[in-house]
């Protein structure tokens, strides 16, 4: 099949990646792609965000199938484009992606499906908000209603911070702001492929959103994950299958807006049980990097099999027994305003049998060098038999890696490499 994915970062070069190596993708394009992914890919200029342009390009290339990775085109109903024109696509309709786009909507649909969450109000004025933090105290959780890349959420025990976000959030476009209790334990993502009937969770995988070691410094897009979770109950996919996953589906069903596509379970393991943090209505950000690393089913028809309602029929996933870590390398001042244009040396000798680099925010410049184009540039990943070992093998490629002003996390996965091993 000739399959287009949409979007540029260092998810989209993961899916690509993985599309490559499907015996039934003859031709894999991607638009805009960056210039890691032109290895693998055949790239074209796009506004993502277009529908109409994202469905016309599908159409002139003779695209089977669609894949759509980021968020903002999924809200702007680009998945719902592209299916208008006759095309299958993996992602959800623009009214689906609202379990994303609008935290709001999200908490309205828990509360109707019965999924455990944290208790929450939802604040259009400045009286509202002061109700809401003086009802749950410190440490205060401030979430923006609307799409943020990632960094529209404050966890702070200041209350004077918590209350200036809120408020900077009822001033956007939403003018909506959620505030809920805060809840303790570790967090983990679970990603499910769903056609909007059956459910398939793929492996659970765990992010570091805080910028510096020691989950220090301002929140990120993500710095880093691993999978497997040697520390999780075994018993926690199908837990969240079933009280989670399946019955989010079923209300979105029921509503009319059937959720076909990734549906993914931003999760806390609370000393109450397992919480929903948060849904988003596509694959995670570096997550996916892992994730993909260890899944050994075709990719491409695995999604095309939710695109086309299919899933149930589709046989049982196979995973590798190895463990993946990936570890972001930021441009300077990210998450703040990055320098962009750094070339980028060490790419080739960063690859080996059990570690490649994935591309986030980079591009090629007049020279043809690959240069930086973005906040997080790059995604190096690794395998190996155990955490450990693919911890080792990723800082070893990274080492190789330079990029002036960058900076990455050193401590990737490190606890729970040390429980896999004790």
């Amino acid at each position: 099949m000739k399959v287009l994915v949409i979007g540029g970062g260092a998810r989209e070069h993961a899916l690509c990646r993985s599309l490559s190596l499907d015996p039934d993708v003859t031709s894999l394009h991607c638009a805009p792609g960056n210039a890691g992914i032109a290895d693998v890919a055949e790239l074209h200029p796009v506004d993502v965000l277009d529908g109409a342009a994202v469905a016309a390009l599908a159409v002139n290339l003779g695209a089977d199938f669609v894949v759509v990775g980021p968020e903002a085109p999924l809200v702007a109903g680009v998945a719902d484009a592209v299916r208008a024109r006759g095309i299958d696509c993996f992602g959800p309709s623009g009214d689906a992606a609202q379990l994303e786009g609008s935290k709001a909507f999200a908490k309205d649909v828990m509360a109707a499906a019965g999924v455990p969450t944290a208790r929450s109000y939802v604040c259009a004025t400045a009286e509202e908000i002061d109700r809401a933090l003086d009802a749950f105290g410190a440490p205060y959780v401030v979430k923006d209603d609307g799409l943020a890349a990632g960094k529209g959420v404050v966890v702070t025990d200041d209350a004077t911070a918590a209350r200036e976000h809120a408020l900077a959030c009822v001033a956007a476009p939403s003018g909506r702001v959620v505030i809920e209790e805060y809840l303790d334990g570790p967090e983990v993502s679970l990603f499910a492929v769903t056609d909007g009937h059956t459910v398939v969770p793929l492996q659970p995988a765990q992010d570091f959103k805080r910028a510096l070691d020691g989950d220090e410094g301002p929140n990120t897009g993500g710095m880093g994950a691993y999978s497997p979770l040697p520390w999780a109950d075994p018993k926690l996919v199908d837990e969240v299958e079933r009280t989670v996953l399946q019955p989010t589906v079923d209300e979105m069903r029921r509503r009319g807006t059937p959720f076909a596509g990734l549906l993914y379970a931003g999760l806390a393991i609370t000393s109450r049980g397992v919480r929903v943090i948060e849904f988003n209505a596509r694959f995670g950000d570096p997550e996916t990097q892992v994730v993909l690393a260890r899944l050994r089913s075709p990719l491409a028809g695995l999604l095309r099999a939710a695109a086309t309602g299919q899933l149930a029929a589709y046989p049982a996933l196979r995973w590798s027994d190895d463990a993946a870590v990936t570890v972001v390398v930021a441009s300077h001042n990210y998450p703040g305003t990055p320098r962009t244009g750094d070339p980028i040396t060490g790419l080739a000798e960063a690859t080996s049998d059990s570690a490649y680099v994935l591309h986030a925010g980079t591009r090629l410049d007049e020279a043809g060098r690959v240069v930086s184009a973005g906040g997080r540039v790059l995604s190096v990943t690794a395998t190996g038999t155990d955490l450990a070992a693919a911890r080792t093998a990723a800082y070893a490629a990274l080492a190789a890696i330079r990029l002036d002003g960058a900076h990455h996390r050193s401590d990737i996965a490190a606890t729970a490499a040390g429980r896999s091993a004790g």
